[in-house]
């Protein structure tokens, strides 16, 4: 992921930063988890042993230098071993988290690996995941049984028994996306799993689909932007900030954009952390072309299309929240008749296959509709529209609320919906 500038702030900055993000949605406790920077000349800064996660600050991080002199106002974390391990098995990894977030523990403790092909957007930031078996906390035994499975070059995270997840990267972002999306995607699969069998894509889907990855775009030259232009930008910040602190986008899925004039949009840019977005960093698309020197979402031409079909929806969202998400990896049909409300703000939802994003728009325009906001795209994202961007936004809080309250509810007895005659009297009370 690209975004904040890592190269230009201190490993000490970095992993505060990091640290507290970590800590604030829920990824690790007060005295669990530790971080590592490897820098260039191989000194190692690393979490200290003991200290608040939660209040945790620059002047609290460890350095150990190439010869082990270790230099701070703490012990580095008891963890170190196991980091000094990866660092001296892959030189390409620069950065390391360990953590002990809820759902991968869930795996790790009926040693399995969650499987991320099943949401293939996923696969291409965490790739396969490997499995360390266990061993004493702080050992040197960890730490071989750790580096042994990050010799598969291809492993960048490694779920260790009975414990939690490490995970490695080019650099701090680059691991941060990479454990909050593979902690996503296991949450997901959990969720799936108390409704229905999770189902993958086929390895041909899956071919397919990063085939249709889009890789270029048409650019214009900007001209300065409108004092409209930059109360939109600040306008599709706010959402996607708050959608982050809801847990309704991640660091790597979400896309968010908002209708200029005419046909013309502004999107969120491909590479970039969600949370972190600035109004600046959002891509203005123009005439069909994008703004000079900055990468559009991959959903930018699906998002062009549906501007061009729909004059009466004017923002949309795609999203990947682990509820909803559980009825787009299985074949469970997602019945929106919970309450009222959810079916009035989305009324029958339904489902396109996945690769339809890229492969067969039309299959999404031609379902969408005013009595049709929003629509799910098998193992790939959840797809809502809407007039103001705030109402489209609520429209994906009631999705999720809902899916939440089916998923709970499956362990209570069996769905009872909203029946034909209820909802008929809603259709004529409220969709007039």
């Amino acid at each position: 992921m690209k975004q904040i500038d890592v190269q230009l702030m201190h490993p000490k900055e970095q992993i505060t930063k990091v640290i507290g993000r970590i800590y604030k949605y829920g990824m690790t406790t007060t005295s669990g988890g530790n971080i590592s920077i490897r820098d260039e000349k191989d000194t190692i800064w690393i979490t200290p042993s003991g200290i608040d996660k939660g209040s945790i600050t620059e002047k609290d991080i460890s350095r150990v230098s190439k010869n082990g002199k270790i230099s701070g106002k703490h012990e580095p974390s008891s963890e170190f071993l196991f980091h000094k391990a990866i660092y001296q098995t892959r030189h390409d990894i620069k950065a390391i988290i360990h953590a002990h977030p809820p759902a991968l523990v869930s795996f790790s403790i009926v040693r399995q690996v969650p499987d991320t092909t099943i949401i293939p957007s996923a696969k291409i930031i965490c790739g396969p995941v490997g499995y360390a078996p266990y061993g004493l906390p702080g050992s040197e035994e960890l730490g071989n049984k750790i580096a042994v499975e990050f010799t598969n070059n291809d492993h960048l995270s490694v779920i260790m028994e009975n414990h939690g997840v490490v995970v490695g990267g080019r650099d701090i972002l680059d691991a941060l996306a990479r454990l909050e999306t593979l902690e996503h995607t296991a949450q997901t699969i959990i969720n799936a799993k108390i409704i229905d069998k999770p189902i993958c894509p086929t390895n041909k889907q899956i071919q397919d689909y990063e085939n249709q990855l889009p890789n270029s775009f048409s650019e214009y030259h900007k001209d300065p932007e409108s004092d409209d232009e930059q109360l939109i930008r600040q306008d599709i910040c706010k959402i996607i900030h708050r959608a982050c602190a809801h847990g309704l986008i991640s660091s790597t899925s979400g896309t968010v954009s908002k209708r200029s004039e005419n046909n013309d949009f502004l999107i969120t840019p491909s590479n970039f952390i969600r949370w972190d977005i600035q109004p600046d960093e959002l891509v203005n698309i123009k005439d069909g072309k994008s703004e000079e020197g900055k990468i559009p979402d991959r959903y930018v031409s699906l998002h062009q299309k549906i501007y061009r079909t729909h004059k009466h929806i004017n923002s949309i969202i795609v999203a990947q929240p682990t509820n909803v998400m559980a009825f787009g990896i299985t074949n469970t049909k997602f019945d929106i008749r919970t309450i009222p409300e959810s079916w009035i703000f989305l009324q029958d939802i339904p489902r396109v296959s996945f690769g339809s994003q890229f492969l067969d728009k039309k299959s999404i325009t031609g379902l969408l509709s005013s009595e049709v906001p929003a629509l799910l795209i098998s193992n790939d994202s959840f797809l809502v529209t809407g007039d103001k961007l705030i109402q489209t936004f609520d429209k994906l809080e009631v999705a999720e609320f809902s899916a939440k309250s089916l998923v709970m509810a499956t362990s209570l007895g069996n769905f009872v919906p909203i029946n034909q005659d209820q909802i008929k009297a809603l259709r004529e009370k409220f969709l007039k």
